[in-house]
């Protein structure tokens, strides 16, 4: 009976061994192919993806905005033009985290060029509200939330692309380019948010 008490705690530091490690890997290959994207690689973006994803579908980048790996791999198989596989690795990341809104986004895109025009604008545009509201919602906080969004492009943009009667190829078109725009913003805002924190200043450059 003793060997068993002990076998047990024993067990559970295992577990939580091989768990701590299986996200240390996923970290770094989402974070590679974070790289990858930023860089104009989507099917180097892929594989890493890919990888994080076997190790941890459910990891998601330890940000204020929390975006999953499958809504990154995603977003590389639609670069990469590998429709289908865009669409599925999307409808489980809404699965896993309906409050991801770029999953929503890019599902929308996926949706999109697979023919499914209805689901597709209305994932596109509900992806977009999301993002205006986060934005809204952080930006009103009084510490850190002139780091988002602070001339509020992004949401403007938003409001004109909704508020705009765009066919499919315009709305896709202003769809990339707010969930990129959105996204640097998730990097950029966290870096001055962090340099605010350490006295750095207040993230404007000055």
């Amino acid at each position: 009976m003793k060997s068993k008490k002990l076998l047990m705690p024993t067990c559970l530091l295992a577990l939580v061994y091989v768990s701590g490690c299986a996200g240390i890997q996923a970290a770094g290959d989402v974070q590679a192919g974070r790289n990858a994207l930023h860089t104009g690689r989507p099917h180097d973006a892929v594989s890493y993806f890919v990888r994080g994803a076997e190790v941890d579908p459910s990891y998601k980048i330890p940000y204020r905005i929390p975006v999953g790996v499958l809504t990154y791999l995603g977003r590389a198989y639609y670069e990469t033009g590998r429709d289908e596989e865009a669409r599925k690795a999307l409808e489980k990341a809404v699965s896993l985290n309906k409050d991801d809104s770029l999953a929503h986004l890019y599902l929308g895109l996926a949706l999109l060029r697979t023919g499914d025009r209805d689901r597709g604008r209305k994932e596109i545009e509900g992806g977009l509200n999301d993002i205006h509201e986060t934005l809204e919602y952080i930006a009103s906080d009084n510490i850190y939330g002139m780091f988002w969004d602070p001339t509020r492009m992004i949401r403007t943009d938003i409001e004109k692309t909704l508020a705009g009667k765009l066919d499919d190829s315009q709305l896709a078109v202003a769809a990339v380019r707010i969930g990129t725009n959105f996204e640097e913003e998730i990097d950029k805002a966290r870096r001055d948010e962090s340099l605010s924190r350490r006295g750095g200043g207040d993230g404007s450059g000055n």
